[in-house]
């Protein structure tokens, strides 16, 4: 089961690789994770793949997430939330999904930049 979802996972970080829709690297991170804990030889693929590894790695080794990708990722939750309030969503939802998209932008924009 393990193992399925990390590939299901690494299907979804090249997906969010090439989309900016999507966030690429935590789904990646989740592989690694997952494969850790199911297969060290795909663990090991995904860490020294030369397009997906890298990002991975340096998440392990020191929490960084790029600079680019910070703001990639708190731009899109700011424009996905601004989509929202125009589909009219009610407040409630809209201070749930706003206090959650705060919170990671928070977490995310204090780690250390590659």
């Amino acid at each position: 089961m393990l193992f399925a979802l990390g590939w299901v996972c690494v299907a979804l970080g090249v997906v969010g690789i090439v989309t900016p829709v999507m966030p690429g690297t935590v789904f990646l991170i989740l592989a690694a994770w997952l494969f850790a804990r199911s297969s060290p030889r795909f663990e090991n693929w995904l860490l020294t793949h030369p397009r997906l590894g890298p990002s991975v790695v340096a998440w392990r080794a020191s929490g960084v997430v790029p600079r680019w990708a910070q703001l990639v990722a708190t731009g899109s939750m700011a424009c996905s939330f601004a989509l929202l309030v125009f589909l009219g969503l009610s407040v409630p939802v809209l201070a749930i999904i706003g206090v959650i998209f705060a919170g990671v932008s928070l977490y995310l924009l204090t780690r250390p930049v590659a």
